[in-house]
């Protein structure tokens, strides 16, 4: 505990010397959330570095984040804790596979779900989050959308917008692949009483039977607002520090070790190294930030 706060001391007095903020997102190491500026998903971190006069952000998340906020925030200097934080989802689409279907459909649209590469936005028409992006495909015209990376969310948004010819990709998350129908069954039948929030990157055998769907942010809005006392938690457990903390009260149930081993290479230790050396600073191609940057741009306005 005495090197903890040794550890936040130093952070603190380095923040403040290099005008830096610290981002952190909801999967991150309790610590890192207590010790945050700003916690939330990574587009709302993203566009918060954007709109504070930082000239360093040290983003404590996986390696797609990072890139998000050097595009939107391109003149200030973006610190990665840990630069191996990577996302395995990210990276699973092919560019050659884009480039298939827009040959096959003039009225094609890419939409890129925010957890991807740089490398495959930049190839993409709009960018959404598991917040907006049923009303995102709603809103385009196109009738034929190509849904990247995530097969489940993707999945979501085809059973909510039935009118568009939703194509979907093979990727998914690995760690809410691992929440499986039976556990929940099992938590269900355990706590009767408890509502099941699960994340629409959820296999579809989950999402059947949850009581809400919603995103990280939402799961923790809808805890909030709702008279109900116990809830079972579909998502990474990181969640449970905020959840814990908005609702002391109430109880959340976690039915297995639901840990993104990327997002807990952030730690204090690392935090402190960079904002003391500027190592591990996060850039792109003059070139793919500048196409790559398209998509989320036409969000902000889309999502609005």
């Amino acid at each position: 505990m005495i090197m903890e706060n040794h550890l936040i001391t130093e952070i603190q007095r380095l923040k403040k010397e290099k005008n830096a903020i610290i981002l952190a997102h909801y999967y991150v190491n309790d610590e890192l959330q207590a010790l945050a500026d700003y916690v939330g998903d990574s587009f709302y971190l993203a566009k918060v570095a954007k709109g504070t006069d930082a000239d360093v952000v040290v983003f404590c998340g996986v390696s797609f984040m990072g890139e998000s906020a050097k595009m939107l925030n391109p003149e200030k200097t973006v610190l990665m804790p840990d630069l191996t934080a990577d996302c395995p989802m990210a990276h699973m689409a092919q560019v050659e596979r884009i480039k298939e279907l827009r040959e096959k459909y003039d009225d094609l649209a890419v939409v890129c779900y925010i957890n991807s590469t740089a490398e495959l936005k930049r190839y993409s028409d709009v960018c959404v989050t598991s917040s907006n992006a049923v009303k995102i495909v709603k809103a385009l015209p196109n009738q034929n959308i190509f849904f990247i990376p995530d097969v489940n969310l993707g999945r979501f948004v085809a059973e909510q917008v039935p009118e568009k010819n939703v194509i979907l990709n093979d990727g998914y998350c690995p760690i809410h692949k691992e929440i499986r129908p039976e556990g929940v069954r099992m938590q269900k039948e355990k706590y009767p009483d408890a509502l099941v929030m699960a994340h629409p990157e959820c296999e579809e055998s989950v999402l059947k039977l949850a009581d809400y769907i919603g995103s990280t942010a939402d799961m923790i809005a809808f805890a909030k607002e709702s008279e109900c006392k116990e809830f079972i938690v579909c998502t990474e457990e990181g969640v449970n520090y905020r959840l814990k903390a908005d609702n002391p009260e109430k109880k959340f149930y976690f039915g297995g070790e639901y840990l993104c081993r990327d997002m807990k290479l952030n730690t204090l230790e690392k935090v402190l190294h960079v904002l003391a050396t500027g190592e591990n600073e996060m850039t792109l191609p003059k070139e793919v930030c500048e196409q790559a940057v398209k998509p989320l741009e036409r969000m902000l306005v889309l999502g609005k």
